[in-house]
């Protein structure tokens, strides 16, 4: 459990009205159910939520995060495939500002952590969020595929280098057997773990709890 004796940070002292979370993460990690289970806490905690479509590289990505919108009946900001991401971010932080919208979820391209353009588009997503509000985005968030080992620690390490990531989402850990990769990633990232997602469904994620989830695995193994 020493690998998990860090304060986790959840910038919540933030007082900032929207919040602005940017979430970031390679296709395929599971980014876009993932905002749309963030967006489904912030709703059961009262929070009137935005959402905004800002991975304009891939038209399935809007679509996807369109579909979500609908479904929990929020508000979403999107355009076009190949227009200006920055663009997206602006008007969404904009668009909370003036319909006191209390959370903003920015949702952003996912090409390979190894392309140079992508490390520049995420830069400037962060700089226009801060004109758009100062102090935005106030937290940049990291998806991560449980089940990718030491990938994952790479794209960490190469994510935090571009933009610098405040905590991370753990996805696809619908058992526990995965769960090794939790630890491996906490011990070399020394980077707090904000939720595991444990499925599909927007309630399918969970505020991790080191101790609980440690006995959880010991559990699996000696029983």
């Amino acid at each position: 459990i020493s690998v998990f004796q860090y304060k986790i940070d959840w910038k919540t002292d933030i007082d900032a009205k929207p919040f602005v979370d940017m979430i970031v993460g390679v296709n395929g990690a599971g980014k876009t159910t993932t905002i749309a289970k963030l967006a489904a806490y912030q709703q059961k905690n009262g929070k009137k939520v935005i959402l905004g479509a800002s991975d304009t590289f891939r038209a399935a990505a809007i679509e996807q995060l369109t579909r979500w919108a609908k479904r929990l009946n929020i508000p979403i900001v999107a355009t076009r495939q190949g227009h200006d991401p920055s663009a997206v971010v602006y008007d969404t932080i904009s668009s909370a500002m003036s319909k006191d919208i209390d959370h903003v979820l920015i949702d952003t391209a996912g090409r390979l952590h190894t392309q140079t353009n992508l490390g520049e588009e995420l830069k400037k997503m962060v700089r226009i969020a801060g004109k758009a509000m100062e102090g935005a985005p106030h937290r940049k968030i990291l998806i991560l595929d449980g089940t990718q080992g030491s990938s994952s620690i790479n794209q960490a390490k190469a994510f935090n280098e571009m933009i610098g990531i405040d905590g991370i989402i753990i996805t696809k850990l619908d058992g526990t057997a995965k769960g090794g990769s939790v630890l491996s990633i906490a011990h070399e990232l020394q980077m707090p773990i904000y939720y595991i997602g444990t499925g599909e469904q927007p309630d399918d994620l969970i505020q991790f709890k080191a101790d609980d989830y440690v006995n959880t695995i010991l559990d699996e193994i000696f029983i």
